[in-house]
């Protein structure tokens, strides 16, 4: 009997079905779900398509993410492949044991003190893009700003950010579960790998103001990284940081700009609005969709029975229009408060 087969057997979901939902499907996905999660959250909050336990609810989804004890990564986060050697794809205490060494490079500090570079990053992008008169939003403008700045933090050189976005893109595209995408992606992780190996030795020896740096030295209770760590983890800041980054800016710029540029016009008077501006931008967007968790015991959640070994997708976007969290949820406005969204997602695995 296969996982699959296991997985459907175990599973006697107690209410209503429809044909089109399929959460581990990338044509679910890539066409809009917003309609079939209204329904889930209405109907079937917690929802088994015969792979995976979908959870719609903003209250479910954030009580699953704080018992990881009953509710594991380990198993891995996506629910169709395997546990990967990160971070995100681990239970504690090796989870906590990294994190904290990673947490070197992200102190409040040392964030604050990026904004200029950041600053420099942007005006860069838009220079570029004012001297041609036109562009592609996604590509030359949202792209570039990730690219750039985990570009720096991975020790990067300037002529090498391409390669490093074509990496990227490569190997978020496995992803997807296409078979056609794993051996370029398996290309991009070999070559993403003798780079980062060659950056790692140079830091080493020659420690610069950089992220690699600090992850390569960095010291918790006598514990570091080793070198395999060290790949997998600059790894996860790489297609973690890139494609949500780009995505919340591109998507985010398009919603300022529909509905007559209402919101946009909002922005531009009331410069306040910023943060809360870029807040909704992240609730609206949701850049990662789903994260899947594993069931280490039998459980009960919203009336149906989850059994041990049960794939539980965590749904992001449906938890951030829940009707019973948030006003007029399908509405994007630059001001809304509060927003507590779940875009980084929550508890323990908090992005």
């Amino acid at each position: 009997m296969t996982t699959r087969q296991i997985l459907e057997a175990t599973a006697v979901p107690d209410h209503p079905t429809r044909d089109d939902i399929d959460l581990i499907s990338g044509d679910f996905w890539g066409r809009n779900p917003h309609d079939a999660f209204t329904w889930m959250r209405a109907n079937a909050p917690v929802y088994w398509d015969g792979r995976a336990w979908g959870i719609s609810r903003y209250a479910d989804l954030k009580a699953i993410s704080k018992d990881p004890a009953t509710f594991c990564n380990g198993k891995g986060i996506r629910a169709d492949a395997d546990a990967l050697q990160m971070m995100i794809d681990m239970d504690d205490p090796e989870h906590f044991r990294r994190r904290k060494l990673v947490n070197r490079g992200f102190t409040p500090r040392r964030v604050r003190e990026r904004e200029a570079e950041v600053r420099e990053a942007c005006t860069f992008i838009l220079d570029q893009v004012c001297e041609r008169g036109e562009c592609d939003f996604v590509g030359d403008i949202a792209a570039w700003l990730p690219l750039i700045m985990i570009g720096n933090d991975l020790g990067v050189a300037v002529d090498d950010r391409v390669q490093l976005l074509e990496w990227s893109d490569a190997m978020l595209s496995a992803l997807t579960g296409d078979p056609e995408a794993l051996a370029p992606a398996t290309e991009a992780f070999i070559g993403y790998t003798e780079y980062a190996n060659r950056v790692i030795a140079d830091r080493r020896e020659n420690p610069k103001d950089d992220l690699m740096s600090v992850l390569v030295h960095a010291e918790v209770d006598g514990d570091r990284l080793d070198h395999q760590a060290l790949i997998d983890e600059s790894l996860l800041i790489l297609i973690g940081g890139d494609e949500t980054t780009r995505h919340v800016i591109s998507g985010g710029a398009y919603q300022l700009l529909v509905d007559g540029r209402r919101e946009w016009d909002r922005l531009v008077a009331d410069r306040e609005l910023l943060t809360s501006g870029i807040e909704e931008m992240l609730r609206w967007v949701t850049p990662i969709k789903n994260m899947n968790r594993t069931a280490t015991t039998d459980v009960v959640v919203g009336g149906q029975e989850i059994h041990e070994g049960d794939n539980v997708l965590l749904l992001y976007p449906s938890a951030n229009r829940d009707e019973a969290v948030f006003d007029d949820p399908f509405c994007f406005d630059v001001a809304r408060t509060p927003n507590e969204h779940v875009a980084f997602g929550f508890g323990t695995h908090f992005c």
